[in-house]
């Protein structure tokens, strides 16, 4: 029997493989049909953010779904994230993202970016001077208010340093169960996961594959020629490989193919059984950030003026 699932410390369960809804440019009607090829391949944990613009496809496909009968809305997982510019009301950027989705609750919501927007900036690349001052005690009241009001069940995080992780255990009165960050077999997160693991807060991996696909993603982790070789002696995919390895370290993993062939194959990664060599060879690669958000980053206005800042030194 497969162990595909982790309780989190908020007290519920969530699936270890989601699928990420993120794409560009963003087709309601292509994101609808994998929704629903993801649903029947076995896929029950669905990732989206306001940002992404795929929160109306993604809640018609589960709905639609749901009133077929396929599936309970209690089998499903389903995250959003709070955008920069929603930081001075969660509750009311949260019964937005419901809206659009067409649900009653969440099982998780996470601030997207430790960053502050100006309330107007609903794209994913702000201006220069889009930027307040970050006041995370606010934002984390408001996610908090929006536990007790019952509209997510469980409240997290995403691309949070250590630093950032302990700064807000320091005041939070809900513990975030979730850091979705960048994670992946050329970006390990060593330091990021204890922490994490200090905290009793579970890592979700995104960009698990290192984002081929996307425009700012990179092919390097699939195509390196030792996560080839590992492929090779366990007769599985280079993908599935990467997969199992971040499995391995404990973390869920966010997915994004649209390809039902691909959608089966990265299922398949709960089957493969890395052994101590292959771990050991993984932790020999290069390391390489992909994501590393240089568009938060300025020497003016940005809380931000170095990509070092951005990370407190975790790259």
């Amino acid at each position: 029997m497969r162990c595909n699932h982790v309780r989190l410390n908020c007290g519920i369960t969530m699936p270890l493989i989601g699928f990420g809804t993120y794409s560009f440019p963003n087709d309601k009607k292509t994101t609808e049909i994998a929704v629903h090829n993801a649903l029947e391949v076995g896929y029950r944990h669905f990732d989206t953010a306001k940002i992404y613009g795929s929160e109306p496809a993604l809640g018609k496909a589960l709905n639609e779904a749901i009133y077929m009968g396929e599936v309970g809305r209690e089998e499903i997982f389903l995250t959003s994230k709070l955008w920069g510019s929603d930081h001075h009301d969660p509750v009311s950027a949260l019964k937005r993202t419901l809206e659009n989705l067409g649900m009653e609750y969440l099982d998780m919501y996470l601030v997207h970016w430790p960053v502050k927007l100006k309330p107007w900036v609903n794209y994913p690349v702000p201006s220069e001077y889009d930027f307040e001052k970050l006041d995370l005690e606010t934002t984390w009241a408001g996610m908090e208010k929006c536990v007790e009001m019952g509209l997510c069940r469980c409240i997290g995080v995403s691309n949070f340093s250590s630093n950032k992780i302990e700064w807000l255990s320091d005041f939070a009165s809900t513990p975030p169960a979730v850091n979705q960050v960048e994670m992946h077999p050329m970006w390990r997160q060593r330091k990021l996961r204890k922490t994490c693991g200090d905290h009793k807060i579970h890592v979700s991996a995104y960009s698990p594959l290192g984002g081929p696909g996307n425009a700012w993603g990179s092919t390097a982790v699939v195509n390196h020629p030792i996560i080839q070789s590992i492929a090779l002696k366990h007769k599985a995919t280079p993908a599935q490989v990467a997969l199992k390895w971040g499995l391995s370290k404990g973390s869920s993993v966010i997915v994004k193919s649209f390809n039902q062939e691909r959608m089966e194959d990265n299922m398949g990664s709960f089957d493969i059984n890395l052994d101590y060599e292959d771990i050991l060879e993984i932790e020999k690669l290069d390391k390489m950030k992909i994501m590393r958000g240089e568009f938060l980053v300025n020497e003016t206005t940005s809380p931000y003026k170095t990509i070092e800042e951005l990370w407190d030194g975790e790259i």
